[in-house]
């Protein structure tokens, strides 16, 4: 006899699979108790200080850092990549100068595939490959499309300068101080990698259906434009434009918003039940950038607001807190912070990826069934009420 109960899937299931363990990994490791954010078991901290985003491309696809050589040879990779075929500029030309930047990048990454040689293999050397044009190609394509909606010319890369250096040239069309280049370039080092949180997830579903790169990365890039994952320094951003704006304090603002139960972003984080490693950091370069710039309020209101919602509500700023005045004060606009988020976080996905294709599974979870108990009987529609 038939049950008339769904099949059990296991234990009940925890609302947004929280605390559930969904693969093995050898590329990011954190204790949300200690607070700690290792790549390759190198502590955070450690790369934040003395690494390069380059590097960190290499640990996370290598699984170790490079020699000196390994380097070398690496950077010269990611400078001959640096370029967009003419029918991705065209493309980016076609789009409305309207369009959210976001979206612009969805549609661009998965436009690369059809010139990319290796799009049709998924071997892992051929995916190292990938993984260096995407990088390359992205952040050309964010600081590309920059250029195009505000009249600009596009920029030609400069094989002198490092990622981050590039990007920065190629948005703002003069080489960046050392300050700035440093600054994006660990700000890049922090977002890098953060084990399965969506879009990485997101990436590896994908990837499991062997799947290409670019369809992985495209997928990652969609589940980051949303407001719960990518887009919260975002709204710190426009919380203190609107605080700064109004002439107001901002304990007081933020205690209005409070007493509204609107959502102060920044704060708290589904991990890390201490502060997210990457806050400290990020709080860090913020103040230095803006006491060298001349602009500290950004970070003065940042650090106003932080201090009292850690008093009142226990919360710690999370790594989109300082993440917002610190590439305010670098003078990139609001509707790019998320584009840069996955212009960092394409060398997590990519790793991910990478590790996906190299011992695969077909990702394939249950449902709690809740729904209607079995058998449920067709009722004719002259019948129904």
């Amino acid at each position: 006899m038939p049950t008339t109960t769904a099949p059990s899937a296991g234990a009940p299931p925890t609302k947004g699979l929280e605390g559930v363990v969904a693969a093995t990994s050898s590329i990011c490791f954190i204790d949300g108790d200690k607070g700690i954010l290792a790549y390759r078991g190198i502590d955070i901290h450690e790369l934040a200080q003395h690494s390069t985003f380059e590097e960190v491309c290499y640990l996370l696809w290598f699984g170790k850092l490079p020699t000196s050589k390994e380097l070398t040879d690496f950077k010269g990779q990611l400078a001959a990549e640096r370029k967009l075929h003419p029918d991705i500029i065209k493309l980016l030309k076609s789009f409305p100068t309207s369009t959210p930047p976001m979206e612009v990048l969805r549609t661009a990454v998965s436009a690369l595939s059809m010139y990319d040689p290796d799009a049709a293999k998924n071997d892992h050397d051929a995916n190292i490959r990938k993984s260096i044009r995407i990088t390359s190609q992205m952040a050309m394509i964010v600081a590309s499309f920059d250029r195009i909606r505000k009249g600009k010319q596009v920029v030609e890369p400069d094989k002198s300068l490092t990622h981050t250096g590039n990007f920065l040239l190629q948005l703002n069309g003069e080489k960046p101080s050392p300050t700035a280049d440093k600054a994006l370039d660990v700000a890049l080092i922090l977002h890098a990698d953060h084990e399965l949180n969506a879009s990485t997830f997101a990436a590896r579903v994908i990837a499991a259906t062997l799947s290409d790169m670019h369809s992985c990365i495209t997928g990652a890039i969609g589940a980051l434009k949303g407001p719960l994952h990518g887009g919260a320094n975002e709204e710190v951003m426009k919380m203190l434009f609107a605080i700064d704006k109004a002439g107001e304090d901002p304990v007081e603002h933020v205690k209005k918003m409070v007493a509204e139960k609107k959502k102060i972003s920044g704060f708290g984080h589904r991990v890390y039940h201490t502060e997210d490693p990457r806050a400290t950091h990020l709080r860090r370069m913020s103040k230095d950038l803006g006491t060298k710039d001349g602009k500290p309020k950004w970070y003065e209101m940042s650090e106003k607001i932080e201090k009292y919602i850690n008093a009142e509500k226990k919360l710690n700023a999370n790594v989109d807190f300082y993440s917002a005045s610190t590439y305010t004060t670098l003078g990139i606009d609001i509707d790019l912070f998320t584009p840069i988020f996955g212009v960092s976080r394409v060398s997590g996905w990519a790793a991910h990826v990478i590790e996906q294709h190299d011992d695969n599974r077909l990702i394939r979870p249950r449902a709690d069934y809740v729904g209607p108990k079995w058998p449920e009987k067709y009722v004719p529609i002259a019948e129904r009420g």
